[in-house]
């Protein structure tokens, strides 16, 4: 049996990895995720050709600013190894690593920026959680009906 497409959502600092990082690289390891059920989502959850909705948070306006897609299977993060890395994780282990990443694929930049403001006012959006009060994740599953809601809103 095949496994349909799953759809996420991760978050990004623009100032420190912007949808145009993305777009110039054309790939890219999601390092630096130390939230456990983030972690989760993409060990358990993620698989290639997964979609992913690039969101940019902590700036003017954070929203959907694009489209990537899940490149590679989750791996250790190699920065929980390294204690120059402010991600440096002296309990992890290279046998038993604590964090994984996976690798994203640029797909493309979204004419505009679609914003939180505006997906909490939609009440198609209602269940979603990046909506709900205190949902501070940066990785996190997107229903199907839900992406294909937002993609109608670019």
């Amino acid at each position: 049996m095949t496994r349909s497409t799953q759809h996420w959502l991760m978050k990004s600092e623009p100032d420190a990895f912007s949808i145009d990082d993305l777009k110039r690289k054309g790939q890219e390891a999601w390092d630096g995720v130390r939230n456990y059920q983030a972690r989760n989502f993409m060990r358990d959850g993620m698989r290639v050709g997964d979609k992913i909705f690039f969101y940019h948070s902590n700036c003017e306006q954070p929203g959907i600013v694009g489209i990537a897609e899940v490149a590679t299977d989750a791996y250790p993060d190699p920065s929980q190894f390294d204690p120059k890395s402010k991600y440096f994780d002296a309990a992890s282990s290279r046998d038993n690593p604590r964090w994984m990443l996976v690798e994203v694929k640029f797909i493309k930049k979204l004419k505009r920026t679609i914003s939180l403001r505006e997906l909490q006012g939609d009440p198609a959006l209602v269940e979603m959680p990046l909506v709900r009060k205190g949902n501070r994740l940066s990785v996190m599953p997107v229903a199907s009906n839900e992406w294909r809601h937002i993609l109608t809103l670019e």
